[in-house]
């Protein structure tokens, strides 16, 4: 039994290993699922899912050669670098947001300062006087460019998902065409087709639902080489009362190429958008579902992976550069060369999941992260979306760390008050809520794992990720933040992309401590009385339904 609960997780990680083995890893990927989907059928999860952490792999070893100036095990978690890019940066250059306001006015402040490159990437961008703002922003920092002394090669790329984007006759496509047609060499308007909605399902879905089988889901705002990561979308609630997370990386330009790199990686592979509102894929490149869907995944796994693979080596040769440029040096020398060039205090991992193109890079690491985490340590997990994969709540359950997990209450869901089907699905997540907690309180496990349910009056909330304290410790050392609900979409269906930080710097830890605070203090704890009040009481129609559409909300 136990086995069989940490096979999955298992089985996952061997695909990451696997990237010239496609038969191997299509195999596996079946197993997995076929795991799964057996243990959803059990009515309760046995005890001895609690050895699950004992079954699971070790963590990746660190593979980079030694170095004196910064000696292996630096910090616990440089196994990251063996599968993303690593960029070592200052915390000062890492700023946290609170606030939607706040994201808002510095997305403006930002373009209209933007000398050379504008890369937004998101869900969808709304159609109110808000975003108008934002691309009346963008339309007026071209304009300066064009008409400097001295043009700049100001170039603004935009992705967006291609289903969400083309909802309703007024939409994202509608908003932006006016750039288009006005800026045609400067503004590129990607819009991201899943491979996974073809054929008859795609004339039989109507528009809303064919939302459910693939979205472009990552969230980067980029300017220059300042970077915004966040789980916000560009839409007014977002801007104003839709309670979401947001840091700020200033004056970072590795990893603003790289994020620039990955925005175009995904844009090769999506349609483009023309200024007469049709849509074209781009040259040489096969068509998201009318061509061949197996060897349009593997290009796009390729041309992703390249670039993350790329970034990868490029980040250890400008490591080699900056602390190893003399392989002569005495250590004397190369202490004094360190000293000129401090190392860094804080890490930047990104952390890609793109499941329809065989890339599980998050999902790896956030298994590894939970599955590591010792007895004493302290996992804060939030998500607007409370719907965790059947892997994440087997780690949660099965492991030693104390988790505290924020999510929605029914009221400050996305979909509460939505016309038709939707309207139920905050009360599906509280049917799902009840489910876990239920089995929280079967394994005796309500002391160290504690739901919480976020509040505020006129407000929704959005925010994803997770702190993570070590033991003993008053301040986080790690966060994961970005587009991911640690849900099966996005784990399986979406396109995804989050950062990992990893600090030393305990000013940046009292930030993200500061960040964590603020939002859980807006919070009740959950108990079994929770499930008594009339707002939680589930219609028997909404319990049938909800593990047959589990998956796809």
């Amino acid at each position: 039994m136990a086995a069989a609960v940490a096979g999955p997780v298992f089985w996952r990680r061997l695909l990451g290993l696997l990237p010239g083995r496609p038969g191997l890893a299509a195999l596996l990927g079946r197993l997995s699922d076929r795991l799964t989907r057996n243990r959803d059928r059990g009515r309760r999860r046995s005890p001895w899912l609690l050895l699950a952490p004992l079954l699971s792999p070790t963590i990746p070893q660190v593979t980079s050669p030694p170095c004196c100036l910064c000696p292996e095990g630096v910090h616990r978690f440089q196994w990251i670098r063996n599968l993303v890019p690593e960029f070592g940066v200052s915390s000062s250059h890492v700023r946290v947001l609170s606030s939607p306001g706040e994201f808002f006015e510095l997305m403006k402040g930002q373009i209209k300062v933007a000398k050379r490159r504008v890369v937004m990437a998101s869900l969808y961008l709304g159609t109110g006087p808000l975003e108008q703002e934002l691309v009346d922003c963008l339309e007026s920092t071209l304009e300066k460019s064009l008409q400097a002394k001295f043009p700049s090669d100001l170039k603004v790329s935009i992705l967006l998902d291609f289903m969400r984007g083309s909802r309703g006759r007024k939409n994202s496509r509608t908003m932006l065409l006016p750039l288009l047609q006005k800026f045609p060499e400067q503004v590129r308007v990607s819009l991201f087709h899943t491979p996974n909605l073809r054929g008859l399902l795609r004339l039989l879905i109507p528009e809303r639902f064919n939302e459910t089988i693939g979205l472009q889901h990552i969230k980067v705002y980029l300017f220059d080489n300042n970077v915004i990561l966040s789980g916000a979308n560009l839409s007014d609630s977002y801007f104003t009362n839709r309670q979401d997370r947001y840091v700020f990386l200033q004056d970072c330009p590795e990893i603003a190429d790289f994020f620039t790199e990955l925005v175009d990686a995904v844009g090769d592979v999506s349609l483009q958008l023309q200024g007469d509102d049709t849509v074209q894929v781009v040259e040489g490149m096969a068509h998201p579902y009318k061509g061949d869907r197996a060897a349009y995944c593997k290009a796009a796994n390729k041309r992703v992976m390249d670039v993350i693979n790329s970034a990868r080596t490029r980040q250890q040769m400008l490591h080699a550069q900056t602390f190893h440029g003399d392989s002569l040096l005495t250590q004397e020398d190369a202490a004094a060369a360190g000293d000129r060039r401090p190392a860094p205090d804080t890490w930047i991992y990104p952390l890609i999941q793109m499941k329809p193109f065989e890339i599980q890079i998050d999902e790896i690491v956030t298994e590894t992260l939970l599955t590591e985490a010792e007895r004493g340590a302290r996992v804060y997990l939030t998500t607007g979306y409370f719907n965790l994969t059947q892997a994440y709540m087997d780690l949660v359950l099965g492991t030693r760390a104390e988790y505290q997990i924020l999510l929605a209450s029914p009221e400050v869901n996305g979909f509460f008050g939505a016309k038709g089907v939707a309207g139920a699905i905050p009360a599906a997540y509280v049917h799902i809520e009840r489910q876990f907690y239920r089995e929280v309180c079967s394994l005796g496990q309500q002391e160290r794992v504690q739901l919480q349910e976020y509040w505020r009056r006129d407000w929704t909330f959005h925010a994803k990720g997770l702190w993570l304290y070590l033991a003993g410790s008053s301040l986080p050392c790690l966060t994961l933040i970005g587009s991911p609900n640690f849900g099966y979409r996005s784990v399986h269906r979406d396109l995804e992309a989050q950062i990992a930080i990893v600090t030393e710097s305990q000013a940046l830890q009292q930030q993200l401590h500061q960040e964590q605070e603020q939002l859980y203090l807006r919070s009740g704890v959950v108990s079994s009385d929770t499930f008594e009040q009339p707002s939680r009481q589930v219609k028997l129609w909404v319990k049938m339904v909800t593990p047959l559409i589990k998956n796809f909300f």
